[in-house]
């Protein structure tokens, strides 16, 4: 039960907090790289501006809003 995907297609055991902080920054574009929906991109976004509040990082976060828009059409 806990190790399963919520409804909406958010992965609980790949929180926005595992995924935008991590050693380097390569590792964060891969967390930013597999964000599979819009939900979670905003779950992200509330995070980084929360904590980090990185330019660089909330940038990636709207190039990949970017491509989720698209890839919706």
């Amino acid at each position: 039960m806990e190790n399963s995907a919520d409804s909406d297609g958010s992965d609980d055991n790949f929180p926005p907090e595992k995924r935008l902080e991590a050693p380097n920054y390569r590792l964060i574009e891969a967390g930013i790289a597999t964000i599979p929906d819009m939900e979670t991109l905003r779950e992200c976004v509330a995070y980084e501006n929360a904590h980090q509040n990185r330019t660089p990082i909330l940038r990636r976060l709207r190039w990949k809003a970017e491509e989720l828009r698209e890839s919706e059409k």
